[in-house]
């Protein structure tokens, strides 16, 4: 295991080393921001792990543990308005970080969808996100108000339209993605999508040889989910902006590939996340 500073260090030392090398360098105007590009980019993927229950949980911790190493650590508020500010730097990081994995160069990319729920005000008043989202079913939730989240691993693992690569490798979807409307609406986003499987009652359906193949190609996804979902925060989020939420979301991503580029340097299983950190 690795105490936290030590897992910052290599945390930071990774986003600088990006940051310095691979992006433009910053121009803003007005004086400069209490945090440095790389800084943000660190603490973002830092406050995605699922022992903070919320962003304020997080700055609660990094306010009381991180000040030695985060001096100029800004007002909360100041503090998410960098991350949506640095959301691209983000974003690409965390792409980068999945491409310099082993788990980045599969012969196949999956998909597949996952349920959101946004913050509802119920009797007080209409929930948030108004004409953004909408009532849907999802198997882990049941019914519920929100958004279904388009996944693509290993690589990338977020709204496509905003901080997916270009495709270049056959995709397969699951159950989520059945039927015309599915396939019509992914079509956009992912063209070519080479192996939706047909309803069950489809007078083409797939025989159980070929979804059993099917299923065994998407064990990568439902993985990816997990550690998502359940070490990350993703099940906790009940997004009110979407602009926040992809923020947060691209950190969960990154931080999901460093964490298996971390392991790989270690030399220890990809995905022993749960034994990486000495609280």
């Amino acid at each position: 295991m690795l105490d936290v500073d030590t897992f910052l260090t290599y945390l930071y030392v990774m986003a600088d080393e990006f940051c310095n090398t691979q992006l433009p360098p910053e121009r803003r105007p007005g004086p400069p921001a209490t945090l440095s590009r790389s800084e943000v980019v660190a603490l973002a993927l830092f406050g995605q792990w699922a022992r903070f229950a919320s962003e304020g949980a997080f700055y609660r911790y990094a306010d009381q543990h991180l000040r030695a190493a985060f001096p100029t650590l800004p007002h909360r508020a100041q503090l998410n308005r960098l991350l949506r500010t640095h959301h691209d730097a983000i974003v690409a990081f965390g792409l980068d970080m999945g491409a310099q994995t082993a788990a980045g160069r599969g012969v196949y990319e999956a998909l597949d969808t996952l349920g959101v729920p946004t913050r509802n005000l119920k009797r007080r008043g209409r929930g948030w996100l108004v004409g953004q989202v909408d009532i849907g079913w999802s198997n882990r939730l049941g019914w519920y108000e929100g958004f279904h989240l388009l996944c693509r691993p290993p690589t990338a693992h977020a709204p496509l339209a905003r901080c997916g690569p270009a495709r270049t490798r056959p995709l397969c979807g699951g159950s989520g993605l059945r039927g015309h409307e599915q396939s019509t609406a992914v079509a956009p986003l992912c063209p070519g999508a080479d192996h939706l499987p047909p309803k069950r009652n489809s007078r083409q359906p797939w025989s159980k040889r070929l979804r059993r193949w099917l299923a065994g190609l998407r064990q990568i996804v439902e993985t990816v989910n997990d550690k998502l979902l359940y070490t990350f925060r993703l099940s906790r989020e009940r997004p009110h902006d979407v602009t926040g939420f992809q923020a947060r979301l691209a950190a969960m991503v990154g931080l999901h590939n460093f964490c298996i580029w971390l392991n790989e340097h270690l030399g220890r299983p990809r995905l022993a996340f749960a034994e990486l950190l000495d609280w």
